[in-house]
């Protein structure tokens, strides 16, 4: 944990082989946060990464703000920039990996850190395609059968979830728009196009509703520039408090985790299969 290492390093990867070995005895329980996203298009404005950026900005602040609790910390694990990008394989800039390959990643790397004494790891995903989302949930049940480990997962496509982020967030018109891209500019706001962004006209185009009529492209739904919401109205302060909820909600669920009452969300809209639940 940050509080544990030299220089206050919250990124596995700077660990050595000896430190790594010392946080299995250490009274404070390691939360191994491991953060998914996606390479895709978000709009003419914002970076292919923006999924990511908002992974590891929640991960950081987490790290942060647990430095010194008593109870646990938070590590980085290297991330995983690319998922199930079906919905935007129209536009330049997209990278799709299959659902068996991101499930096979997935588990391979939490089965790996649990052999070795991690019981805590938790996925911080912020890319919603829905089969991108219900194989996250596929690998949580396949490392549950192997290992008896529950991987924890904080599923923002739930209902109560989504109430804590927003009139835009629950509309489902959040891809680029006003939500995302807020939260870009205040994680990494030189990736972002201002003048481009403030050209952009409102896109109120529900991914729920679309998704629900059985579309599966950005461009069939009605996201030609593939955005939806208003990324005009985007701003760093609101990123900054929505990040506020959100590492709050991170936070309650690595609590839960440690602590044994919980810390796997049940699937969301996004996340169910459409045989299941």
């Amino acid at each position: 944990m940050a509080g544990d290492l030299p220089g206050r390093s919250i990124e596995y990867a700077d660990l050595s082989w000896p430190q790594a070995e010392a946080l299995l005895s250490s009274p404070r329980k390691p939360v191994l946060l491991f953060p998914v996203g996606a390479t895709e298009p978000h709009g003419p404005h914002a970076p292919l990464a923006t999924d990511m950026v908002i992974s590891l900005g929640m991960c950081r602040r987490a790290a942060a703000a647990l430095a010194d609790d008593p109870e646990m910390g938070a590590l980085i694990l290297p991330p995983l920039a690319y998922g199930v990008t079906r919905y935007s394989a129209k536009f330049p800039g997209s990278v799709h990996i299959s659902e068996e390959t991101l499930h096979n990643t997935v588990v391979g790397i939490c089965a790996s850190l649990i052999a070795q004494g991690f019981r805590y790891v938790l996925l911080v995903n912020n890319h919603f395609e829905p089969e991108h989302v219900q194989t996250l949930h596929r690998s949580i049940d396949t490392v549950q059968a192997r290992t008896g480990v529950t991987v924890g997962y904080l599923d923002l496509t739930r209902r109560e979830r989504a109430a804590l982020l927003g009139e835009e967030f629950r509309r489902a018109e959040c891809h680029a728009g006003r939500y995302e891209t807020s939260l870009v500019l205040a994680e990494k706001p030189e990736t972002v196009d201002r003048h481009t962004m403030a050209t952009l006209p409102a896109v109120p185009v529900s991914l729920v509703t679309a998704i629900g009529q059985g579309l599966k492209e950005f461009k069939a739904m009605g996201l030609p520039q593939a955005y939806n919401g208003a990324p005009a109205e985007a701003s760093a302060a609101e990123g900054e408090e929505t990040f506020a909820v959100l590492t709050q909600m991170l936070i309650e669920t690595m609590r839960a985790l440690v602590r044994g009452m919980g810390g796997r969300d049940r699937p969301g809209f996004f996340g169910r299969r459409e045989d299941g639940p």
